[in-house]
């Protein structure tokens, strides 16, 4: 698959003057419950009304979605508020069943991506449509898989395609229910820059506070949307509670989001400068986090040390380190001098933290 300007097609097709919304609950819970929301976004931004129909849960016992009662709902909506509609799809049973209800857009959910099998099966079922079909990233921070489900519905004839940054799985807790990984969405673009890229935030922040923030870095790397799950009771949402936020929050949220537009060369000069030095900060953010916990590691090492009356400096492994990080650096085009300044400034440091757990 390679890049074409007619992968935007139908995203210009909406005619928007600001990247597309799409909102909704995480889960349809009751027909009342769909209806009042829709009719609330309708006042918003949003163009497209989602919510999960079959909710795959991690562990089982959750809510996991009314099921195909809830297309209905999602028909009705429509038909009331003029809104688009979308929901997930994990089989080609469900995309039967969104068929049938007349649902917009589907998407494929993380755990779905992960499956070449299961993508293909659904790819298969939505031959000869005109759906519009979005690729959420797999749980697992793997490019080529998540392009590769791309690739499945591109090679079935599926020309409305998509792709929506959900974060990443990761063991280690962080600030972020799945970790953003934004080097990944960014490569993606670079390859692909015409496939319409969209965000969920909610899927990334599991907490409602920060949501405003992933939109704003999003808009700064020039995504095409935003996929936002919205509630107007989100403490007491059947499932994702703390990462909803409500219709009047959305709106306000899109109005104080910046957006970056293109309005000759200057303002074009002055979009891709903001993206290339977002683009630094969060490799700067991540550099960061990776050296305090480096430096965590080199503190274990001290306490090891100390226990076995071992010296701090040991020559042969620093040399070790040193010639394999200068290899390292030739292969990314780094110099020599640069690896040299760097890894001395490393080892001083973990050093450092190893004299003073060995003093303490």
């Amino acid at each position: 698959m390679e890049n074409k300007k007619e992968f935007r097609n139908w995203l210009d097709a909406f005619g928007l003057s600001h990247p597309l919304v799409i909102a909704g609950p995480c889960s349809a819970e009751t027909e009342e419950q769909v209806l009042k929301i829709a009719h609330q976004l309708k006042e918003t931004d949003t163009s497209v009304l989602r919510a999960g129909i079959w909710k795959p849960r991690t562990r089982p016992g959750n809510f996991e979605g009314v099921g195909a009662l809830g297309l209905k709902w999602l028909q009705r909506a429509k038909h009331e508020t003029g809104l688009l509609t979308a929901t997930e799809v994990a089989n080609a049973n469900h995309v039967d069943l969104a068929l049938k209800h007349d649902v917009d857009i589907l998407w494929v959910g993380a755990r779905t991506t992960v499956s070449p099998f299961i993508v293909q099966e659904i790819a298969d079922a939505l031959k000869g449509t005109d759906k519009i079909v979005l690729v959420k990233n797999p749980v697992n921070p793997d490019l080529a898989l998540w392009l590769g489900a791309v690739e499945r519905f591109y090679e079935a004839g599926i020309s409305k395609l998509g792709v929506i940054h959900r974060g990443f799985s990761t063991y280690e807790k962080t600030r972020y229910r799945n970790n953003p990984e934004w080097q990944i969405p960014i490569d993606l673009q670079n390859s692909f820059p015409d496939l319409p890229l969209i965000l969920d935030p909610s899927h990334i922040a599991g907490r409602r506070d920060i949501i405003f923030d992933l939109c704003q870095t999003a808009l700064d790397l020039n995504y095409d949307g935003l996929m936002v799950e919205t509630h107007f009771d989100p403490d007491n949402a059947w499932s994702d509670a703390k990462q909803q936020i409500t219709p009047k929050a959305l709106d306000k949220m899109t109005v104080d989001l910046k957006i970056r537009k293109m309005e000759g060369n200057e303002a074009e000069f002055n979009n891709h400068l903001n993206t290339l030095r977002t683009q630094i900060d969060l490799i700067d953010d991540q550099l960061m986090e990776m050296l305090g916990k480096r430096m965590k590691i080199a503190d274990n090492i001290g306490l090891l040390k100390k226990k076995n009356n071992v010296a701090i400096l040991q020559v042969k492994r620093w040399n070790e380190v040193l010639g394999r990080m200068i290899l390292e650096g030739e292969h990314n085009k780094l110099s020599e001098e640069f690896v040299l300044k760097l890894y001395k400034a490393i080892h001083q440091e973990s050093i450092n933290h190893q004299k003073k757990v060995m003093n303490d």
